[in-house]
Parts: structure tokens; C-alpha cells; sequence
């Protein structure tokens, strides 16, 4: 486990674009999301077109009901048509309101929720399609924050946007209503408007770093939660507790204090967006008091004036919301498209050759083979092996086993040479037949947290004959056979419910169940009993129709092979079978090393 220190002196001191470089991301933004699913989203918008107009039409009929009803009544002359036409206006504008707000809600939520469950489906595709080089520069919380947290907050703004985009309407009518009922008035209502705006733009401007150190911060949070939950069993047995504590209230409190600072910036500018437009509500009172007075307007003509005005702070007030809700918004979709933008590494042929039928020969041609910024693993490695027959690679630690192991499954490619199978080389093989005729069993065997079966079959439509002449091949119907619930236990997440054998011979059924024409054994079976193992080995060597390649240390899985190839310091330094090998000082040294750690 690595601790990183927290460093914020330069976080907030990053170069950041300027707000109309915020402005125009924001728009494309804004703009992509509403063409992934355009329908909903133009719902929303005319649910809230509707809305905004019986607002509007409520300010009028206020204004009516003001001079028609409201005064007369304190006069005693209110007549029962004005009452009952009054009446029915009132409602009828409300219901529509009612149907406006209702349309709108329900369509933004799903036109948010849609383009959520799009992000989402991209990004966990893309990780997919990345190489493993990428995966391991890259803390699992950190993956899991671009799927959750940054998803939700770069699609937050979808829900007051069809809101924000209709009350274009409502912004048109009222103006429209404000300069046909009084220009003095107007004018000196609409000197508050350009303040609000200069207000969101400067805004704007100033919120986008603190949302970005956010978002980063949320991941690092993420990262360091999974890490030590993934290693609760080191944390535990080695008394790390409270190390582990420490380490999260530190990652937790850098995280609380970008919060605070971008909380302290919106607490800052809201007080000044709510105070505007009251003290414009305020000013238009005084002076619609004097035009009262001096007979220019009736008082139902002002209280419909300041509805109005209300409806046009209050648009401006939204604006502001998804300005505010912007930068976050932009930042999280930046992250997911750093995810999105990630070269996949593997090219495909757009005309991909196919493989040939039955067991695929072997052949690496001088092949080599770096990590990132890493020396070469493999240096000028070349060998053949016939179609149905099996190979032992055996060899010290760090020798290249597994690389070799990934490359004939394409999780990566050489960085020299060519890997060939059936005499195809895998970057002209189409990843999908590729992964179909190639199964590569790992020492480490992940299992999902569903049943035994589920394990096996991974949802695709096996005959429970097949699924259990695997699992007897792989010696593993006998103890799955004696759980109390057979295929259909659970064996919890990663299969800790299961030994680490037991593990190992679940992964091998799966890869079996495929029928793979290569199967490569990466220590599959180093924590299977040996007496299994030999069982397990001999049935492949009778029963499978592949051709079999085992990176194994016992004796007794390395005899079983045709061939032994020795690998030393990235090169293949010996070829032949077991006993012949054995001349070989280093590769009897390493065997019997490994006789004496079996022992």
C-alpha cells in the first residue's frame, strides 16, 4: 500500500481557462448530452414552455382579479360574473402550471437518468477495451469514481436545464408584458438584470478550480477506501489499523476542506443573487407608488408588475443554478473523457483473418517485450508447439512465464516480434474468436459473488451435463456436489467462502467449459493438492482437444508435458523434455529447489 502525500499549496494555484473558455465547454457539454437522448429532453422543455406561460398568465389574471375583484369587493359593487370568470381562470391556469411542472419534472429526470446510464455503459465498455498496462497505473477507486461520482455530477445540470432553456419563453412573455404595461417602470426593473448576469460570469469563473481540486479529491477518497477494504485481511493481520485510520482522515479532510472552499465560494455569491432581485422588487414598489398616485397606473397594473418582475428574477436566479452546477459539471465530464480518449493500445484489422479449426499451434518469433518505462521482460524469445500437444515453461521468478502466458491471449503485444497461432498472428485475429479459442487460468482465481453455476457459465446458456463433465474433468463436482445447495451456492465476493484450491479448480472448469483450442495454466494449480493435480493433469491430457501450455514448479505437472521450455533472465536458455533438461545445471537447481519447498 502506497501513502501519497496530500500537497494542496498548488491546487488551487493551477492554471485554469478563462470563463468564456468555461462558457464554450460548458455549451458543447450541453449540447452532447441533449443529442444522446434528444426526446425526453424536448418533453421536458415543453412541459416547461407550458409552465412558464401559465405563470406568466397567473401575474396577468392576478393583476385582473386585482382591479376586477379585490378592489371593488372593499367597495362593495364586485359583480358575481367577475367572481366566477375569475374564478374559473385562476384554476384553469393553475391546472396548467400543474401539467407543465409535471411534464417537465418527469422528462428531465429521465432525459438526466438516460444519459447517466449512457456514460456509465461507455465507460465501463472502455475499461473493457483498455490494455492491462492501463488498469494497473490506475487505483480501482479511482476507476469506480469515474462510473459513479463523476457521472452524477457532470449530468446534475440536466435537471434544471430544460427548465432553464424555457423560461426563454417565460423571459419573452414578461418583457413583452413589462413594456406594454409601463416603460418607466421597466427600465428601472431591468437595471437589476445585467448586475445578476455579471454576477454569474464572475462566478463562473471563480468556482472552477475548487470544483476540479473536488472532484480529484473524491477519487483519491474513493481509491484509498477500496484499497483498504480490498486489503482488510493485511490490514488485520498485520496490525495496521490504525495506520489505516490515519491515512483515511487525512485523505478525508483534504477532501472536507475542498468541499468547504467550494461551498465558501457559493455561499459568497448566493446571498448577492437572492438580494438583487428583492432590492429591484423593493425600489419597483416605491416608485409604482408614485405612478399610482399621480393616476398613471391602477393597482391591480402593479401587482402585476411585480409578478412579472419576480418572473424575471427568478429565471435569472436559475441560470445562476446551472452556472453554479457548470464548472462541476464540465471538470467530471473532462475526467470520464480523459477515461474515453484512452488508447485502447490494440489495433484490429478492419478485415481480421480467421483462425483455423481444431488445436492451434504455437509459434513466438523473436519476441520481446517491455512494461511502460520498464526494462524488457522478454528478449528475442522464439519457439514452436505443435497443434495438441503440451508444453511445461518453467523458469525463476521474473524469468517472463506470465508475460508470455498474456501475449498468446493478446492482453498485450510484443513489443517486437510476432505471436502466432494457427499460423495467424493475433493482431490480424479478431479480438472475439481470439478470446473464444484462447482460455488462460491464472494462479490468483477471481470469482464473482454469485452461485457456483453463474461462476461457471457467466450467464451464457450451458447444458447442466456440459457445465458438470467440466467441473468432474477439473475436479471439482465432488466438493461442489457435497455443499448444501450444489451449483446454486453462493460463494461470496471473490469466492472467499471457498478454499484457495477450490478456487483454482472453479476457474479451471470455467476456462474448460469454453472449450478452448490453447489453454495456458499459469500456476492454476499450485494450491491444488499434488494427488489432485495429477489427476487433474493426466484427465487434460486424455480428454482436452487443445493445445496445452503449463507454467508450473511441481515435478510431477512439468513431467507430464512433452516439452520443457527453461526461461532465464527473458530468453529460453533450454529445450527438451524433463529428464533430458535435467543435465542442465540451473534448471536441475531450480527443480530441485522446488522439490525441497514442496516437501
Amino acid at each position: 500500500m502506497s501513502t501519497t502525500a496530500t500537497t494542496d499549496r498548488h491546487d488551487h494555484t493551477s492554471a485554469r481557462p478563462p470563463a468564456s473558455s468555461l462558457s464554450h465547454r460548458g455549451a458543447r457539454l450541453l449540447g452532447r448530452f441533449i443529442a444522446m437522448h434528444p426526446g425526453p429532453f424536448a418533453l421536458a422543455v415543453l412541459g416547461g414552455a407550458v409552465y412558464a406561460t401559465a405563470t406568466v398568465g397567473l401575474s396577468v389574471v392576478f393583476g385582473r382579479l386585482t382591479d376586477d375583484v379585490v378592489i371593488p369587493a372593499f367597495r362593495g359593487s364586485v359583480g358575481r360574473g367577475a367572481v366566477v370568470a375569475g374564478t374559473f381562470a385562476l384554476v384553469g391556469v393553475t391546472v396548467m402550471k400543474v401539467v407543465g411542472i409535471v411534464t417537465r419534472r418527469w422528462f428531465a429526470g429521465m432525459s438526466a437518468f438516460r444519459v447517466q446510464r449512457t456514460l456509465r455503459s461507455r465507460v465501463i465498455d472502455r475499461y473493457q477495451e483498455l490494455p492491462l498496462a492501463y488498469h494497473r497505473t490506475k487505483p480501482t477507486g479511482e476507476l469506480l469514481a469515474h462510473t459513479e461520482a463523476d457521472v452524477v455530477a457532470a449530468t446534475e445540470v440536466l435537471n434544471p436545464l430544460p427548465f432553464t432553456t424555457a423560461v426563454i419563453v417565460m423571459m419573452g412573455l414578461a418583457i413583452g408584458l413589462l413594456l406594454t404595461t409601463d416603460g418607466f417602470l421597466t427600465a428601472v426593473g431591468l437595471v437589476i438584470l445585467p448586475l445578476m448576469a455579471w454576477l454569474n460570469r464572475m462566478y463562473g469563473s471563480k468556482v472552477e478550480p475548487p470544483a476540479t481540486l473536488t472532484q480529484r479529491r473524491i477519487g483519491e477518497v474513493s481509491a484509498l477506501a477500496h484499497e483498504s477494504i480490498d486489503g482488510a485481511l493485511v490490514v488485520k493481520t498485520l496490525g495496521r489499523e490504525d495506520a489505516e485510520v490515519e491515512r483515511m482522515d487525512r485523505r478525508a479532510d483534504a477532501l472536507r476542506r475542498a468541499r468547504v472552499a467550494l461551498g465558501t465560494m457559493r455561499a459568497s455569491f448566493e446571498p448577492a443573487f437572492d438580494a438583487l432581485p428583492n432590492l429591484g422588487i423593493t425600489a419597483l414598489v416605491a416608485v409604482g407608488a408614485w405612478r399610482i398616485s399621480t393616476g398613471a397606473i391602477t393597482t391591480g397594473t402593479l401587482v402585476q408588475f411585480v409578478a412579472l418582475f419576480q418572473l424575471l428574477a427568478f429565471p435569472v436566479r436559475l441560470i445562476g443554478f446551472v452556472l453554479s452546477d457548470l464548472p462541476r459539471s464540465v471538470v467530471s465530464m473532462e475526467r470520464i473523457q480523459g477515461v474515453l480518449d484512452e488508447d485502447a493500445g490494440l489495433e484490429t484489422l478492419a478485415r481480421p483473418r480467421p483462425l483455423p479449426a481444431g488445436p492451434l499451434a504455437v509459434s513466438l518469433r523473436n519476441v520481446a517485450f517491455a512494461y511502460a518505462g520498464g526494462k524488457e521482460v522478454l528478449s528475442d524469445v522464439g519457439f514452436e508447439v505443435a497443434a495438441g500437444s503440451s508444453v511445461a515453461l518453467v523458469g525463476p521468478t521474473g524469468a517472463g512465464k506470465s508475460t508470455i502466458a498474456m501475449l498468446l491471449a493478446r492482453l498485450a503485444d510484443p513489443t517486437r516480434g510476432s505471436v502466432r497461432l494457427g499460423g495467424v498472428d493475433v493482431r490480424e485475429a479478431a479480438p472475439g474468436e481470439l478470446r473464444s479459442a484462447v482460455s488462460l487460468v491464472f494462479q490468483e482465481s477471481f470469482l464473482f459473488g454469485a452461485s457456483i453455476r453463474d461462476n461457471l457459465t457467466l450467464g451464457l446458456p450451458y447444458e447442466d451435463a456440459e457445465v458438470e463433465r467440466v467441473a468432474r474433468l477439473a475436479q471439482a463436482h465432488d466438493f461442489i456436489a457435497a455443499l448444501p445447495r450444489g451449483y446454486d451456492a453462493v460463494v461470496g465476493e471473490r469466492g472467499v467462502t471457498l478454499s484457495g484450491g477450490q478456487r483454482q479448480r472453479i476457474a479451471l472448469a470455467r476456462a474448460l467449459l469454453r472449450r478452448p483450442r490453447l489453454l495456458v495454466l499459469d500456476d492454476a494449480t499450485s494450491s491444488v493438492d499434488p494427488t489432485i493435480e495429477a489427476r487433474i493433469l493426466q484427465g487434460l491430457r486424455h480428454e482436452l482437444d487443445a493445445t496445452l501450455i503449463v507454467i508450473a514448479h511441481r515435478v510431477s505437472s512439468i513431467s507430464l508435458a512433452d516439452r520443457v521450455l527453461f526461461l532465464e533472465g527473458g530468453r529460453i536458455v533450454a529445450d527438451g523434455r524433463h529428464e533430458e533438461l535435467m543435465a542442465y545445471p540451473a534448471y536441475a537447481a531450480l527443480v530441485r529447489a522446488y522439490e525441497r519447498r514442496s516437501v
